[in-house]
């Protein structure tokens, strides 16, 4: 990462009232006339300053702006990937109807820019799309720089991405069963290091302060799914990486914890007339005797104790509460309408 990426993170949090109630936004190498100059040892002077511009020795020129959002998490910055569409894109509007300026992550990079005007022009968010493989290192890692560059940080970051390939033992291929993997668990590792490195130089800046990585899992992370097993399987492993990350990060201020939705019966996943989880699991004979998409959603939704399926504001709630509490860390939170309960 360039050296403008790791001293973004550390103005956010030290000037103004040092909460991170600002975005940095790297402007260039050169001295446009900023207000403070400071070198990288000497940084620290800008605690509790409140100027609008900072030229760092030997790495650029930064722009403070602050943050006038009101909001639950108002001066939060948030990255969520695969925000194009679906659970993410529901999960990206509502972090910034709650004041969070916001980074729209994902592989299409049309859709990823479409909803971050949507959302900037709907709730006066600041927004950034960025076109990212999740399960590409370098791709993970620019996608965190060019995050930083715009807003100063990263506060939480929600690990949504995801795809899903059924079928049987006979069925399955090598390669959609290592495409699953790298997706839904090896883009997690990914993201989760580069992000973390942001998270720990907050901390350094203000011991006070908490940050949220939150991985969107699935009940199929709690218990065995039927012809799904490449699926089911990452997301066991994804709460294992939770529990795993959130020992490791606890100490850096860092809440590492799961949400575990249940079926998004309305979401594209699902819904999607070629490649969603009905048409899926229909052709895969999954459910007995189910000879139409509907009789594969009927079968679904008498599973669940509430008689419907998972919904984005169920998930968001459920965010909600993750960000707000400072006492939980690795935890896999069940939003299943009870189909799932914990023993």
């Amino acid at each position: 990462m360039v050296d403008a990426v790791f001293i973004s993170p550390k103005i956010r949090y030290y000037v103004g009232d040092g909460a991170g109630n600002v975005t940095v936004r790297y402007i260039g190498a050169e001295n446009v006339g900023c207000e403070r100059a400071v070198t990288s040892d000497t940084i620290c002077t800008l605690r509790k300053s409140d100027c609008k511009s900072v030229y760092v020795e030997n790495v650029g020129s930064f722009e403070i702006t602050p943050l006038c959002r009101q909001g639950e998490h108002a001066g939060k910055v948030a990255v969520v990937t695969g925000s194009a569409q679906g659970f993410g894109l529901g999960i990206a509007e509502y972090l910034a109807s709650k004041g969070c300026a916001v980074v729209i992550a994902d592989m299409n990079e049309s859709g990823a820019a479409a909803a971050a005007d949507n959302i900037s022009a709907k709730y006066g968010a600041d927004t950034l799309a960025v076109k990212v493989n999740v399960a590409d290192d370098e791709s993970v890692q620019g996608m965190v720089e060019k995050a930083v560059l715009a807003f100063g940080g990263i506060d939480i970051f929600v690990n949504n991405a995801g795809i899903v390939r059924a079928g049987s033992l006979d069925e399955m291929t090598y390669d959609s069963f290592t495409l699953v993997g790298n997706v839904n668990y090896t883009a997690y590792f990914l993201c989760a290091k580069y992000v973390s490195k942001i998270m720990k130089l907050q901390r350094e800046a203000n011991p006070e302060i908490m940050s949220d990585i939150i991985e969107i899992n699935s009940k199929s992370g709690l218990e065995g799914s039927n012809k799904n097993f490449a699926y089911a399987g990452s997301k066991f492993g994804g709460i294992g990486l939770t529990q795993s990350f959130a020992l490791e990060l606890a100490p850096y201020g860092i809440k590492v914890n799961a949400i575990c939705p249940g079926n998004f019966l309305d979401g594209p996943l699902w819904s999607d007339p070629e490649k969603g989880l009905f048409v899926q699991y229909l052709r895969a004979g999954k459910i007995p005797g189910a000879e139409t998409v509907e009789d594969v959603r009927r079968h679904y939704e008498s599973k669940v104790p509430l008689g419907r399926g998972c919904r984005t504001e169920d998930v968001c709630t459920a965010i909600s509460y993750i960000i707000n509490q400072k006492y939980e860390t690795g935890q896999a939170l069940p939003v299943t309408g009870g189909q799932v309960m914990l023993n």
